[in-house]
């Protein structure tokens, strides 16, 4: 059976690769990056690499690789129309057959309206007698009435079991609310609510549904906020705060803050594009949501080193999106919610507006800490300007940013831009070495069974190799490299035909990640095309070095077609005789 793309990526989007492969591996994550012992090989020292960026996983010990489709293919020993159809029907996705249904599915129907049954009672708790605690905390943060009834916010009340009474007595079990971590069962087997005594922050996505909450204390106690845990409906890493309310702005802006309270200060404010992530860090997966209803974000997050640090991590992931970036300096208070109290809403539409691109604030970092009156002290900050601005790669950058170091330094702009030329060819020529030692450092046996005509042509292999990673990453160079390259460059037919593939997808205008591969290229050719992939943090990222590889590809198929005079042909002789003149 064939699957639309739109089926598949409903199907990778609602099925977490860590979700989904650690009931099988005990991993052990590391922000973007998981590791275990490989499910397929025996092993002592874990080689078994899972990317959460990409929604992949790699083996270097026995070079199994794919998507979570691919894993559960090969781990239940199921043919690929049995494995996505066990990831949809784990995620609650009905397969496209008419009056399809399952348990799954319908155990998520009754979880959203378990949710916003709760969000009710919470809400209505504010007006009792019990309440009153919970609404003079709200009004003691400014929030007006109009604002607690926009947000849905709520009290859950000081007992053990109030929520859980309630629910019930609407027809919900006891394992219902515990799978939607309304309640918890403790360790001598009682059940209770998940959230006692606290500030109640229903957390609704795009389409209206309440799929969690966030519940903050009433005093100084820890922890300071108790979330829902993932859930079938709910997953912490995927979801934005406000988005919901936000998405309806006309100008394709958001404000990006650190937690609920800044977010609604912000709305109360008139600020209706705010929202925040959930969780501890921001995350790809928030960043690719936020993309989809915004062409430039905002950071607003707190002025302390802690918020800084957190813009800096932001940046990084958003930069991988098609977002425009710009970071608000918070003058006057901590944080926006402070601000806005203190100053009022024209001083935070005056921050907002002048806020700078992420080049300028990483430059505006990077000179704290220099005495600029002194020689050293503007010798060693223009060093670590002309390193960042190194990275961009845009002229017309380095040409705007070069005229402001110029006027602030008093160095002429014509030696900050050699510099920053010499930097950046530096550091280009450093990563494709990088990425032709990286290509060669692949598992041997791993490499030999999938590609047998690499170690006859190595050089050209890497070469290969780099090339179809950077197509995986940037599609878009595809167009500007295809008339510079024909079949006959390919030293190996493995790289040839994976090439065509990846242009066929994106002439047709259609996806180029792995999980779209799956019915043209076999189990072992996808884990490959993970392991090319995976290679992004080396890549430069630039046309020039997919323009390089193919040159070395062209140089090396000359190589390969020199042959010994002897044994040519009088054409074949003629041929080589007349490349050479």
């Amino acid at each position: 059976m064939r699957f639309s793309d739109e089926f598949l990526s409903e199907v990778r989007d609602r099925n977490d690769i860590v979700d989904v492969i650690s009931p099988y591996v005990d991993l052990r994550v590391r922000g973007s990056l998981a590791t275990g012992l490989c499910p397929f090989h025996n092993e002592k020292t874990p080689s078994f690499t899972v990317y959460v960026n990409t929604q992949s996983y790699y083996c270097f010990g026995c070079g199994s690789g794919g998507d979570a489709i691919t894993f559960i293919k090969n781990i239940e020993n199921l043919d690929y129309t049995e494995a996505v159809t066990m990831l949809a029907e784990r995620s609650g996705l009905a397969l496209p057959a008419d009056g399809y249904d399952d348990g799954v599915a319908k155990m998520k129907r009754r979880m959203y309206d378990a949710n916003r049954e709760a969000a009710r009672f919470f809400h209505s708790c504010l007006f009792t007698p019990d309440g009153k605690t919970g609404l003079d905390y709200f009004l003691s943060r400014g929030l007006s009435m109009e604002t607690i009834r926009h947000f849905g916010l709520g009290y859950a009340p000081d007992k053990w079991d109030g929520l859980l009474r309630y629910m019930k007595s609407k027809g919900y079990s006891e394992q219902e609310l515990v799978a939607a971590d309304l309640a918890k069962k403790t360790q001598k087997g009682y059940i209770i609510d998940t959230f006692r005594n606290r500030a109640m922050f229903p957390i609704i996505d795009v389409k209206g549904s309440v799929i969690a909450f966030g519940g903050r204390v009433l005093d100084d106690s820890k922890p300071k906020y108790v979330n829902t845990s993932d859930t079938l409906v709910y997953k912490k890493s995927q979801g934005v705060f406000a988005l919901n309310f936000a998405k309806r702005g006309s100008d394709k802006t958001l404000i990006l803050c650190e937690g609920y309270m800044d977010v609604i200060a912000y709305h109360q404010a008139g600020f209706e594009n705010a929202v925040a992530g959930l969780g501890t860090a921001f995350t790809p997966e928030q960043a690719k949501l936020i993309s989809k209803y915004a062409e430039e974000v905002i950071l607003s997050y707190d002025n302390d080193e802690a918020g800084q640090n957190a813009t800096r991590k932001a940046i990084g992931i958003l930069s991988r999106t098609p977002l425009r970036i710009r970071v608000a300096r918070l003058q006057g208070g901590k944080d926006p919610d402070e601000i806005i109290k203190k100053y009022g809403k024209d001083k935070m539409r005056q921050l907002l507006s002048s806020a700078v691109g992420d080049v300028e604030f990483d430059l505006q970092r990077a000179q704290q800490g220099f005495d600029l009156q002194t020689s050293d002290g503007k010798v060693a900050y223009l060093e670590r300007a002309v390193d960042i601005l190194s990275k961009i790669r845009n002229p017309i950058q380095w040409d705007v940013y070069a005229s402001k170091l110029s006027s602030q330094l008093g160095v002429s702009k014509e030696a900050i831009v050699i510099q920053i030329e010499k930097k950046s060819k530096q550091r280009a020529r450093k990563e494709t070495r990088d990425n032709f030692s990286n290509a060669a450092t692949f598992n041997d046996e791993a490499m030999k069974k999938v590609n047998p005509e690499r170690a006859k042509n190595l050089v050209a292999a890497k070469a290969e190799e780099i090339l179809i990673a950077s197509l995986l990453h940037n599609p878009d160079f595809y167009f500007k490299i295809k008339d510079k390259l024909s079949e006959k460059d390919f030293a190996t037919e493995l790289n040839r035909r994976i090439y065509n593939v990846i242009a066929r997808h994106i002439e047709q205008h259609r996806p180029v990640e792995i999980t779209y591969f799956a019915s043209e290229l076999s189990d072992e050719e996808i884990g490959y095309l993970v392991r090319l992939e995976s290679m992004r943090e080396k890549l430069g990222n630039t046309v020039q070095e997919c323009l390089d590889c193919i040159k070395r590809m062209k140089d090396e198929r000359r190589e390969r077609e020199t042959k010994n005079p002897a044994g040519m042909t009088d054409d074949e002789w003629f041929s080589q005789f007349k490349k050479q003149e």
